[in-house]
């Protein structure tokens, strides 16, 4: 039973939200390019004052850990630590791919009888995305990576059960799966408002973050490749 401040800053979605007991009481965020330096801390004090909320009001603040956007999340992780050493309140942390998995699973509510698979993705570069695999209960089914897509990529689990594709990295990747169970639907993007079902959760449990030593989780890089077509043969 708590009021924490959600904040997610790992695309170009700058969002912030108050959730109280699990439950989603405020919002507020843009989604018009990284300006999450600007906009991150104004967000969050008109959203106190707009409702009548102050700081002291908070039991706890949490962000989304990443994997992102290198420069979004150091923003996102520096303010809520920055705030959590200030008000002595705990720090939570969710990572970015599960929180738009967990909306997907609750919200698709056709889906999970079908036995279907959930992956979001976020945008890298190129072909590239970060992604992760989940059930429809919620249980990782392959662990958070970094992938080059290709027509290839979950084919051995294409083949046994349909897969929703969404995120801000999955419109790219519809020319390269193709695989008839492939399904491109969901959350097109990730947000605050997305995360207070498992920041409470954590908060009952106690999952709380060390202030002084937490870092985003910004993922391996990639491994650098060379196009077929500058191979000098």
């Amino acid at each position: 039973m708590a009021t924490i401040l959600n904040i997610e800053t790992s695309t170009e979605v700058c969002s912030v939200a108050i959730s109280k007991n699990g439950q989603l009481l405020f919002k507020e965020e843009t989604s018009e390019g990284l300006s999450h330096s600007e906009l991150l801390t104004v967000f969050i004090e008109d959203l106190l004052s707009e409702n009548n909320f102050k700081l002291s009001d908070l039991d706890a603040v949490a962000v989304s850990k990443g994997p992102g956007s290198y420069t979004g999340l150091r923003i996102g992780v520096s303010v809520a630590k920055g705030l959590c050493y200030g008000l002595d309140i705990p720090l939570l942390s969710v990572n970015s791919l599960e929180i738009m998995g967990i909306y997907a699973i609750r919200h698709l509510t056709q889906y999970p009888n079908e036995n279907a698979l959930f992956c979001p993705m976020i945008d890298a570069r190129r072909m590239e995305v970060y992604t992760a695999l989940y059930n429809s209960k919620g249980k990782e089914i392959k662990p958070v990576s970094a992938e080059i897509i290709d027509g290839g990529f979950l084919s051995e689990y294409l083949n046994g059960s349909k897969i929703l594709f969404f995120g801000n990295g999955a419109e790219k990747c519809k020319t390269q799966i193709t695989h008839p169970n492939a399904v491109f639907e969901g959350p097109e993007k990730t947000s605050a408002q997305f995360m207070q079902n498992l920041t409470e959760i954590k908060y009952n449990k106690r999952e709380f973050e060390n202030v002084a030593y937490f870092e985003p989780f910004y993922l391996k890089n990639f491994i650098a490749s060379i196009p077929k077509n500058k191979i000098i043969k």
